[in-house]
């Protein structure tokens, strides 16, 4: 592996778009926000045909609302369905987590119990999905604040075991595993190491607020050197998966970002020239 076999991405966001499309090939590809692009028309669809005519392009939700009691939208489905049948997309996320309940949005990405009963609605419910967009959907695990009392697996043994019963795959945000073990006292590199390595298809980085006894996952901030230190160890363990760095709110310019990518491919390299070192040193011995 070296870091040229690894590709590089950032999320897509308007405040870029002239910047992308001026100066193509700085970034191997860009992750755009389903949900600001399932519409009819307008000036979003058209930044995203354009940019994705330079670039390939991932599709990454906030709505499915995978783990909820609900029924599942079919008109989101199908609108999803019609994004990705116009982009042709890498591949489709979501997060693993609800986000209403009984018809109310709230607009927030919520955890699951981890129990074998929300384990079987879910893999159902991840099938379903997957049947509708003729695609597997990957799946991203979220940071939490809470836990719940009737929960039986830990959150990597629920992940494990939902890519395995639903054959969908693992989108592993890197400052979400970083966050939630701070807050709720896990071993982070537990979580890594649980991960199936032929279901991990990418990786996220972001920023986050340190509250002193709590992180939010805010995607405001540059990325801390912890979330880089876990970043290296998930290279090790997950060679050649994509990587890209989320930024939500107090958007920098786009340079800022690309130095910040450049870390990432720093990081990269230099796991990779480690993981090389050995089998060099044997094959001159």
């Amino acid at each position: 592996m070296c870091a040229a076999d690894i590709d590089f991405g950032l999320g897509l966001r308007p405040e870029h778009y002239e910047e992308i499309a001026a100066s193509p090939g700085r970034v191997n590809w860009f992750e755009a926000l389903s949900e600001n692009y399932m519409v009819p028309g307008g000036s979003p669809l058209h930044w995203l045909d354009r940019i994705r005519r330079d670039y390939p392009v991932a599709l990454h939700g906030v709505s499915l609302s995978i783990g909820s009691i609900d029924p599942l939208d079919g008109r989101y489905l199908d609108d999803l369905k019609a994004l990705a049948d116009r982009v042709q997309p890498m591949c489709i996320s979501d997060h693993l987590c609800f986000t209403g309940l009984r018809g109310v949005n709230m607009h927030d990405l919520l955890p699951l119990p981890y129990t074998e009963e929300a384990l079987d609605h879910v893999a159902e419910r991840v099938k379903r999905v997957q049947d509708h967009l003729g695609r597997r959907l990957v799946l991203e695990n979220v940071s939490s604040y809470v836990t719940y009392a009737a929960s039986e697996l830990s959150e990597w043994d629920f992940i494990t075991e939902l890519s395995r019963r639903a054959d969908c795959d693992i989108l592993l945000d890197i400052n979400n595993v970083y966050v939630s073990a701070f807050n709720h006292g896990f071993d982070a590199h537990a979580f890594l190491g649980a991960m199936p390595r032929e279901r991990v298809r990418q990786f996220h980085l972001a920023g986050h607020t340190h509250k002193g006894s709590h992180i939010i996952d805010t995607h405001d901030h540059p990325i801390v050197p912890g979330v880089w230190e876990l970043y290296a160890e998930a290279v090790r363990l997950f060679p050649g998966v994509p990587t890209m760095i989320e930024r939500d709110a107090e958007i920098p310019p786009y340079v800022e970002l690309l130095a910040e990518l450049d870390v990432a491919r720093s990081i990269a390299t230099g796991v990779a020239h480690e993981v090389a070192a050995p089998v060099l040193s044997r094959a001159e011995g």
